[in-house]
């Protein structure tokens, strides 16, 4: 006997079908429930069951070995029309079994108990359901104990759901973000360009790069859902591109770097170095048409969860005359920079160029 379609039927597909759960890959936090609902209830079957339109489609399954089957053989849509709990000591005896081909076979199931997997407004999506080929009866602590997994089964299919949610919109606010800064950045842009002063360039020119960071950083979360933490190669990477499109022919930039994880605040420190230090390097390292390269070096710092970070070029360096640390705004933005990251700030300049480098702590991240 095939069972009626659900009364609700189109707002419970729809709802089965926004968990996204249909045919993804097994996982162990739903053959976990399986296995513990069949051992605590001593049954040699046990399934993570959800009903589509004309298929029922295990999530899960213990002793069964199959990942669908059609509905027209289904014990759990005729369950998923009753209460949040049905027990079948014999599902021969049962009106609505006792002509299905999965009961009538030999060795046939003749034993089922499930608990609904319904939402938190009442539309079931499936059943966990336990199964056997001898007819028998559950205890209370196992029905109970089989109503408890059939609760987590729900609370795992929403908080992935929950989830996606939270990926989607921060994707889109950092999407926001990024276009927000990038047009920020053409209009301080604009404001450096028609600037007299050499101190307003300047300080104009630091803006620009701190924007630019952060819109890159932005992009890079856009792009791959970092959250709150990022690969500092991969972002610096997007850097190294956003700044090969304008450096002079003469002059290349090479990356060196190791994959790293840290706190999108950190990243967002040292884009800035980055970005003042090429900068920089483009204007003043090169002069009279001479050629070099610049080096972004992103190593595993001397200390554990610590990250070594230089910059290099193979320019003139500072003027003999010119304190390091004093080496122009440049040098004090690297400074700041450095006290952001708590890190002591190297500064080596030869006649073979110029290298600006620290080491500092994988901050924890707050989420």
């Amino acid at each position: 006997m095939e069972a009626l379609a659900h009364p609700r039927q189109t707002e419970r597909l729809e709802l089965l079908h926004s968990f996204e759960i249909l045919d993804t890959d097994r996982e162990a936090d739903f053959d976990d429930i399986a296995q513990l609902a069949s051992q605590i209830c001593g049954t040699s079957i046990s399934v993570v069951n959800l009903i589509d339109a004309d298929r029922q489609w295990f999530k899960a399954e213990v002793g069964l070995g199959l990942r669908e089957t059609p509905l027209s053989t289904s014990i759990c849509a005729h369950v998923i029309l009753q209460d949040d709990f049905v027990e079948i000591p014999d599902t021969l005896n049962d009106p609505r079994m006792k002509d299905n081909p999965l009961c009538q076979a030999n060795p046939g199931l003749r034993f089922y108990a499930g608990a609904l997997l319904k939402s938190d407004d009442g539309l079931p999506l499936g059943t966990l359901c336990v199964l056997d080929h001898e007819p028998r009866t559950l205890t209370p602590l196992q029905r109970d104990t089989l109503r408890v997994l059939a609760r987590q089964v729900v609370a795992q299919l929403e908080m992935r759901k929950a989830l996606k949610g939270n990926k989607l919109l921060r994707q889109e606010i950092d999407h926001r973000v990024k276009n927000s800064l990038q047009s920020l950045s053409s209009l301080v842009g604009i404001q450096q360009r028609t600037a007299v002063s050499d101190e307003t360039i300047s300080a104009l020119g630091t803006i620009h790069s701190r924007i630019q960071a952060v819109a890159q950083l932005h992009e890079q979360l856009y792009r791959t859902d970092g959250g709150p933490i990022i690969n500092l190669k991969t972002y610096v990477e997007q850097l190294i591109q956003h700044f090969a499109v304008m450096a002079p022919s003469r002059v290349r930039l090479i990356l060196e770097a190791e994959d790293c994880m840290i706190p999108s605040a950190q990243a967002v420190a040292v884009g800035t170095l980055v970005n003042e230090f090429v900068a920089n390097s483009f204007k003043h390292a090169f002069p009279d048409e001479r050629g070099g390269k610049v080096f972004i070096q992103i190593t595993r710092g001397s200390a554990p969860n610590t990250v070594r970070f230089t910059c290099r070029d193979t320019g003139v360096g500072l003027p003999p005359e010119a304190e390091a640390v004093q080496g122009g705004l440049g040098m004090l933005i690297a400074q700041v920079i450095s006290a952001e990251l708590q890190s002591d700030l190297q500064v080596d300049t030869l006649p073979s160029g110029l290298s600006v480098s620290l080491e500092f702590a994988i901050a924890a991240s707050d989420a």
